[in-house]
Parts: C-alpha cells; structure tokens; sequence
C-alpha cells in the first residue's frame, strides 16, 4: 500500500502538469485577440490605407471593423448594465476576442487575397474569417471565459466585418503595397502580443457611470 501513494501521487502531478500546459497553450492561442494587439493593429492598417493615398479602403476599414467592434462593445456594455433584465437564455455578452480576431485579422487576409485573386476574395475572406473564430472561440470556451452562444455571437459579428470590408473597400490601388501591410501587422502583433488590457474592468466602469446603461442600474 505505502508504495502505491508515491506512484498514486506522482501520476495525480503529471495530469496536472500536462493540464497547466495545455491551458498555457490555449492562453497563447487566445492572447492573439486581445484588445492590446488587435485595438492597435486595427488602427495600423487604416493609418497605411490613408497614408498610402487608399481614401475608400481608410474609411471601409474604418466604418466595417471599427463597426464591428463598436456593436461588440455596446452589446457587452448593455449585458453589464442589465444582465439582471435579460433573459437567461439570450447571449448578452458577445466574445470581444472572437470578433476582434476575425474581423481584423480577416479583414487583413481579405485585403491581401484581394491584391492577388479579386474574384474569390469575398468567399476566401468568409471562410478564413470563419476559421479565425472557430480558433480563438474554441480557446475562449477552454478558458470557461464564454458560454457557446456568446462565442457564436462574437464570431458572426466578426465575419460580418470582414466581409463587409471586402464588400466596402473594393479592389485595393496600386499605391497600397501589401508587403508593406502585412510587414507592419507582423511588427505590431509581435511587439504587442502577450500584453492584456483590462477591457472588462473599463466597460463595466463605462457601463455604471454612463448614460442610458447606468439607467439599468
């Protein structure tokens, strides 16, 4: 019996070392849709199209992503606000790092394949935006941070975003050089990746100090 404890314990520290591990490769996996590396890397590329003289891609970029985080962002403050009037079964709180991830990181497959294929950019843009989601959703229900449906939420209004941006911008001009683009999106993800802003502390913040959704407290 006495040699069976150590044998015992030490099979009990290995699960729970192979289970740290993997949760430390899902936190990897969910840091690239943190507001720290997306917030900038969105403002990055509108900054590129302005300045590359791309006025309609600026203000698609502008208008379908920016839109798409806007409606993420009001949705998660009415949630915090009125959670308590809500239906238990209606998504209040849509995944911001689902949404964000496909629709930025999408957005900028999309522009790319655009430059290269123009004919199937729209459906090529939908799907990578799709799997986009289904990666950082799946990580964020590993975290237990959403439930399914707020992860649905989250990643359809993320596709919806890219693909508007695809329908918005139209084929990028000649002055826009997408070696460029995608080099300043490497930089950006790979100086920012790993850092977290404190979203949830800030919108719940927002939420009870601002009119109409303080209205709900």
């Amino acid at each position: 019996m006495s040699s069976d404890a150590p044998t015992s314990a030490t099979a009990e520290l290995f699960v729970l070392g192979n289970l740290q591990s993997s949760l430390a490769d899902v936190v990897r996996v969910t840091d690239f849709g943190d507001q720290a590396v997306v917030l900038p890397l969105a403002i990055g590329v509108a900054l590129i199209f302005a300045l590359s003289g791309w006025r309609r891609g600026a203000l698609a970029w502008t208008a379908a992503i920016g839109g798409a985080l806007g409606l993420v962002l009001f949705l998660k403050l009415r949630f915090v606000a009125c959670d308590q009037f809500l239906p238990e079964a209606r998504p209040g709180n849509p995944s911001g790092h689902t949404a964000a991830a496909a629709a930025v990181y999408g957005g900028l497959v999309a522009i790319v394949m655009r430059s290269i294929w123009d004919r199937w950019a729209l459906p090529f843009t939908v799907a990578i935006a799709i799997f986009l989601a289904v990666v950082i959703g799946e990580s964020r229900l590993i975290l237990d941070t959403h439930s399914m449906a707020e992860v649905v939420v989250g990643g359809a209004i993320g596709v919806g975003g890219a693909a508007s941006f695809v329908v918005l911008a139209g084929p990028p001009l000649r002055s826009v050089r997408m070696l460029r683009v995608v080099a300043m999106g490497l930089l950006i993800v790979l100086m920012l990746y790993g850092f977290r802003l404190p979203a949830e502390a800030a919108i719940k913040s927002v939420a009870t100090n601002i009119w109409p959704f303080s209205e709900c407290i």
